[in-house]
This record gives C-alpha cells, structure tokens and sequence, in this order.
C-alpha cells in the first residue's frame, strides 16, 4: 500500500505542553502548573444564558461569520476598552477559539515561499500553522535581558524580500511578557516601512498587570495591515466553550471568512449567545479574576526569589519563565526529573521554541493553596539538586 499520510504532517512536532500535560493525568497526587487554563468557574450569567438558549432551542446553524448581534458587542466591547473600531458586518469573524483564526489569517494571507516572521519563545501554533499554510517560518530569539519584548533591530535584521507578515503575540504565553506603546510605536515604523502586515494574538489583553493593554492596531497606519485575534477562553474563563474572533480589513476577512466556511461553518452556537453577555455584563468578573492573577503572580515572583530562582516580572498573560541554566542540565530533563521526584509538572522552555532552552513555564492559573503546595516541592527539588551538584 501507498503511505497515506502527508510528509508536512509527519515531520511536525507534537505539542511539546500536552505530552507533560498527558503524564501528569495518570500520576496520583501529581500537581500540574503546566496547563494555560483558568481555574475559575465560567461567570454564572454567561453559564446561565448558554443554558438559557438550548432551552429556547438555539441550536441551529448562525451565519458563517457568527451572530450578528456577538460582532456588534464584541465591536462595542474593542472600542470601549482598547480603541478598536470595526464594521461588524464586514470586519470581524467568530472563529473556534483563537487559534482557528490564526491558522485560517495564515492560509488567507500566504503564498507558497512567502516568510513569516515568528518571535519565540511563542505558543506552539504558530510555525506548523505556517508550515500548514505553504509558508516559511523565520525566528526572531527574543532575550532575557530584554524581557523577551520585540525590539526594532532584532526585527530589521529578520526582514528579506520575502517577508510578508510579522506574528505578534503580546501579553506572551509563554513568557508574560508585554509591549508598551512605545515599544509597538517603534515596531509600526518598521512594519509600514517595509510595507508587512502583522497577526496580533492578543487573547490575554485584559491580564495585563501594569496599565491598559494597547493594541498594535491602534497606532496610526497599523489598522489596515493587522488581523486581531481575540477570545473568550482567557479573560472569561470560557476554554471549553471555544470561541474566539478575528478582527481586520474587510478584504482579508472576506478571505478568511470563506476558509472557515468550508472547514468549520460556524463557531458553537450555544456560545455565541453566552458570549453576548460577555462583552455586555462581565467587566467585573474580569476584574476580580484579574487581580486574583495578579495576587498569585506576586506570590509566585517572591516564592522564585526565595528559593533562588532568577526570574524577570512578567506583566501580563499567567505564566513565569524563569531561569534554570545554573543547573547545566536541559529543561526537558529537568522538568522530566522535578515530575517523578516530586509529581510536579512544569513545561520545559523549549517547547516554545529553541531560544526557550534554559528556562521553564509555569502557570499561575491555580488556587494560592496548589500553588504553595508546588513551590514548597519545587524548592525541596531545586535545593537537592545543588547539593548534588556540590
């Protein structure tokens, strides 16, 4: 028989977050910290509008590019919060979580050979989506001592002739890293300058711990070269609801709205009309799951400085990355051995890219009581590593 499978496919790597994930499921008394998954209950009025609407017999097909009435709040809710304007019937598309509208962006907007530069650390999605979509992946290795932002010159210097689009993914997964305006000002000049256009994930836009989120499409000469993907699964905490969108000019959307058409149809029902009352009624159950975060975050960055772990404050998404290169081992084996001495999950950092060797993900995206029980078996692992290591 012929092989049957696709020679892309096969040299793809798995997710390098779900094989920790995978093993830690089936350990007793195992903690995980490796998940990017709030711990928090979905907010009972949009829980109770989704079960509201399967009463009511919702449970038909919406329009290809999502409820009508969902595009106008999410409009709404863009303009009020972060200064985005769109047309919500030309310019916006519900999607199957976020990560369905980076992929259907790509393969809208790519030609065979056409390069995609990609900052890393990252969410693991991004590159075999481009692969996917016939594109040629380039990495830009963000740094430490930068705290992983973008700067102009690392940019500059990735860009040839056949760059056409430039991933931004800020607050970061997996680093927590954010961009000031200044920073995304100084990154515009050089996307118009070169005439890029550039995919913003910007899902963790409201866990941001240091000020407003600012948007890259904000900034003059930047709306009409970037496609904004936002979501429900962080900020709502709405994961397994798998909603997201795609917002950007109408003639890339048109595009993107006929791939999702053939692939998809639409997003969930049921969760287009919960997410209603999402955008309308929630801000303060996003407040409070904010500055929940934020507690753990300031807990987490003290534990990492007792125990003598370096690592810079992150100032939005859920995640520490601190630094283990002190210990001269892999993260993968380091991670690997902290999860059979200690039932502790973490993901290693280079599941997010090479440039990520040298440092591990953490979640903060659980209770302070798992979060103490963690700490205190990360520093007894930790410290008995450097006596071993004496």
């Amino acid at each position: 028989m012929r092989n049957p499978l696709s020679d892309k496919v096969i040299k793809m790597k798995p997710s390098g977050i779900r094989k920790f994930f995978d093993i830690v499921s089936e350990m007793p008394d195992a903690i995980s910290l490796g998940v990017g998954e709030p711990d928090f209950d979905t907010p009972w009025n949009i829980r109770e509008e989704g079960i509201y609407s399967l009463e009511k017999g919702r449970t038909f097909y919406t329009s290809n590019a999502g409820l009508l009435e969902l595009r106008e709040a999410i409009c709404e809710y863009n303009e009020r919060r972060f200064q985005l304007m769109y047309d919500p019937k030309k310019e916006i598309m519900l999607t199957v979580g976020g990560s369905e509208g980076i992929d259907v962006a790509l393969r809208a907007m790519l030609n065979p050979g056409d390069e995609v530069i990609i900052p890393e650390p990252c969410y693991v999605s991004y590159l075999p989506c481009v692969q996917l979509a016939d594109g040629v992946p380039v990495t830009i290795s963000l740094k430490n001592e930068n705290q992983f932002r973008l700067t102009k010159e690392e940019l500059e210097a990735a860009i040839t002739d056949k760059t056409k689009i430039l991933v931004m993914a800020f607050p970061n997964n997996p680093t927590g890293a954010i961009m000031t305006r200044e920073d995304l000002e100084a990154i515009a000049e050089v996307i118009i300058k070169h005439d890029l256009y550039v995919i913003s994930d910007e899902i963790y836009a409201e866990l941001t711990y240091s000020g407003n989120h600012v948007s890259i499409a904000s900034l003059p000469g930047m709306r009409e070269r970037t496609i904004v993907i936002g979501g429900f699964s962080k900020a709502f905490a709405m994961t397994g609801w798998r909603l997201g969108y795609a917002m950007g000019p109408a003639m890339i959307m048109e595009q993107m709205v006929k791939i999702h058409q053939f692939a998809i149809m639409c997003a969930p029902t049921t969760s287009q009309y919960a997410a209603i009352v999402a955008m309308r009624d929630c801000d303060k159950d996003v407040v409070h799951m904010r500055e929940a975060y934020d507690q753990r975050r300031r807990y987490m960055l003290n534990a990492f400085k007792e125990i003598g772990l370096p690592c810079f404050e992150p100032k939005g998404a859920f995640y520490l990355f601190p630094d283990i290169r002190e210990f001269g081992i892999p993260s993968e084996e380091f991670a690997t051995r902290l999860l059979k001495a200690k039932k502790l999950a973490v993901v290693p950092g280079d599941a997010f890219g090479d440039c990520g060797e040298g440092f591990l993900r953490i979640s903060y995206a659980y209770s302070l009581e798992e979060l103490k029980t963690a700490v205190g078996r990360l520093a007894e692992f930790v410290e008995d590593l450097r006596a071993e290591q004496k």
